[in-house]
Parts: structure tokens; sequence; C-alpha cells
């Protein structure tokens, strides 16, 4: 187990875990973390606790120091000047003829790096965009080529379910998602349905994933021809929960039997 502390940048609802560094932090403290971009400026979501070594990158980076006032004037500079960039970037890009739409911007604290996020179906060689906005910013300029996932964690949202989307309220990372997951739970295999904002396969698709599976474990399939002790018949619906099938017996009906039992009930 370890020390951490949750913390989140800008308006994000996203959370990352930085060590504590042995400074006394609580909730709501604003502070400045080392990351790998530089120093950041955050907000503690949680107050020092012990979180599991699997739920973790390590190393952790520290927590340097708790913001100052002219930390969150800073900040404030910084977004502004952001935003100028962002206009500006794709004001170039657009002259440049690159196939790029811009998700947002940001520079670290100390003004040490500008970074650019952007969406593209294509590989995009932004060199010479870089070239322009470093010659114009007199910074470092990183241009991060990211996937409809990560622009919908950046953005946010709601989801079908009414509430902030997982990418965007506590997801540090993307598991991956299959359409066998959509399957497995026997859902409509409707794009409307089983696909996010992002128009990726939803991530809560995997949450339950293995559930069905152990529950399906010892129940037949839809379709199949199943012996039960009333005869022959075909599956036509399972129901995981209940633990039941119901099977055509024909001249019997439809029969709906429990896998802890042998006898059926008729439906």
């Amino acid at each position: 187990m370890y020390d951490v502390v949750s913390v989140s940048f800008d308006v994000s609802n996203s959370i990352y875990f930085f060590s504590p560094n042995s400074l006394d932090l609580k909730k709501g403290d604003k502070v400045v973390v080392e990351t790998e971009n530089g120093l950041q400026f955050g907000i503690l979501k949680s107050d020092v606790r012990k979180e599991k070594k699997e739920n973790l990158i390590l190393p952790l980076k520290p927590v340097v120091r708790l913001a100052t006032k002219e930390d969150e004037k800073q900040v404030i500079a910084n977004r502004e000047l952001a935003e100028k960039a962002l206009v500006d970037a794709k004001k170039i890009s657009n002259k440049l003829e690159l196939d790029m739409s811009f998700v947002d911007a940001y520079y670290t604290l100390d003004k040490s790096q500008l970074v650019f996020s952007f969406v593209s179906d294509n590989r995009v060689d932004f060199r010479e965009l870089a070239k322009k906005l470093a010659q114009k910013y007199k910074t470092r300029i990183e241009l991060r080529q990211i996937g409809v996932r990560d622009k919908s964690k950046k953005i946010g949202g709601l989801g079908p379910c009414g509430l902030f989307l997982c990418c965007n309220s506590f997801l540090t990372d993307f598991n991956s998602v299959s359409i066998n997951m959509a399957k497995n739970q026997m859902l409509a295999l409707n794009p409307t349905k089983i696909n996010g904002i992002c128009g990726r396969l939803l991530c809560c698709l995997g949450y339950e994933d293995d559930v069905y599976t152990e529950l399906k474990k010892d129940l037949p399939k839809v379709g199949m021809v199943a012996d039960t002790e009333l005869g022959m018949g075909k599956v036509v619906s399972v129901d995981v929960f209940k633990g039941t099938y119901s099977v055509d017996l024909k001249e019997k009906g439809i029969i709906e039997f429990s896998k802890d039992k042998k006898n059926g009930s008729s439906k």
C-alpha cells in the first residue's frame, strides 16, 4: 500500500495519483505537482490515503508544494494566453492546409512548455506549424495527436446513463472494449445504444462482462437443442439473473427450466 493524494487539473473531473511527499495536505488544497510535462497546478480531491500498488503507475510523481496566490494568478494568465495560442494554431494550420481538429491547449505552470491536443483521421506532418508557433510564443511546443476517446475524456459530457462520462470522471486509462462484450451481455447491436458520445463502444461494457460470463457458465445458448427431463427442444431464451432457460418442446409448448433443477414449469 502506498500513501497517495488524488489530484485534478483545470475543470476536468479526471483524477490522478501523486505522492504526498511528506507534506501536510488535505482535500481541497491547491497544489503544484511534478508531471512528465513539468510543473502543473492542481486541486486535491482527497486527503492523504492508502492505495494498492496494482492501481498505481509507479514511481509516483510528487506534490512539490502548496500553491501560492502568485501561482493562481499565473494559472489564470496562462489560460488566457493558451486560448489565444489555440486560435493562432487553428489559423496557421488552416493556412498550411493541415487536417487537424484542435481540442485544447495549455501551458505548464512555469510556461516552459505549450501543449496542443488535436484529432485527425490521418497522420499529420506538423513540423512547420510547430516551428511557427515556437517563433511566435518563444517556448517549447508540443503537438499531440489524440483519439476520439481521449477527446471525450478532455471535454467531458453526459453519458446515456445521465451521469458524467466515466473517462472524464474517474477512469485513468482506457481498457479494451470489444463487440463480443455486448454480445455476451445479450445487448442489441445498435450503435446508438452501445456506442458512447465518442463514437466508440461504451467503456462500461467491460464493467459487468465477467459477471455475465460467470452467470452464463451453466446455461445453454439460445438456439441450441437441449435434452430436458421432458424431452428434446430448442432453447428460445435465457435469463442469466434467474438462472433459467426456456425450451420450445413443441406439443408441450415453451417450458422454463432452472439450471439448478431438473423439472420445468410452463410459461
